[in-house]
């Protein structure tokens, strides 16, 4: 038995509810982002926190679409989607394609179309994919792209963050410290 099989094997394992597991989760900060496709004509779009890079050669990102979602049960029909990343002042799009507008008027926006799915007019940068593979990962799927295109503002803006169930801002690259943490990579 490995170290690492024999630390795991002697950690107790408590039982915990589903929420105590969202709550613990929600404490990671988290860009937002929405995730379109296009699905025999229609665009489909949900916000997605669960978004991440998965690797530089050949480019792959991932995302994560619950089973049971409109997304998630025509998922295995389309080809491609887009990844938009949500600038800070796009809360509305936000709370709009994750179902949670209580408004009579959607907030404005637009597609247009682009490598692997629409991509959203004004978000502060996008990647276009071709679905690669669809895995089974509990109750979501777990989406993997390969990235055809890039999309980006020429300005610079704060992107849309998610913690603790609220959004929130980070300061701008502008007003950040500079720590220099190559020490930190150079073994990679």
């Amino acid at each position: 038995m490995s170290e690492i099989d024999a630390a795991t094997t002697s950690v107790p394992q408590r039982p915990f509810d589903t929420r105590s597991f969202r709550q613990t989760l929600g404490r990671f900060v988290t860009g937002v982002t929405v995730i379109t496709t296009e699905i025999d004509g229609q665009i489909r779009a949900m916000t997605a926190s669960s978004f991440t890079s998965l690797s530089l050669e050949p480019p792959l990102v991932l995302f994560c679409v619950g089973k049971a979602t409109r997304t998630g049960q025509a998922i295995h029909s389309a080809s491609g989607f887009s990844v938009n990343i949500l600038r800070h002042d796009q809360q509305a799009l936000s709370t709009y394609f994750a179902g949670g507008w209580k408004e009579p008027q959607s907030p404005p926006f637009s597609f247009v179309s682009w490598s692997g799915g629409p991509r959203l007019e004004g978000c502060a940068a996008a990647l276009g994919c071709a679905i690669q593979s669809i895995q089974e990962g509990g109750d979501h799927w777990i989406v993997i792209g390969r990235v055809l295109e890039l999309y980006g503002t020429e300005e610079a803006c704060p992107p849309l963050v998610f913690c603790g169930g609220r959004y929130t801002t980070v300061r701008s690259a502008g007003h950040a410290e500079s720590v220099d943490l190559t020490y930190l990579i150079s073994g990679f």
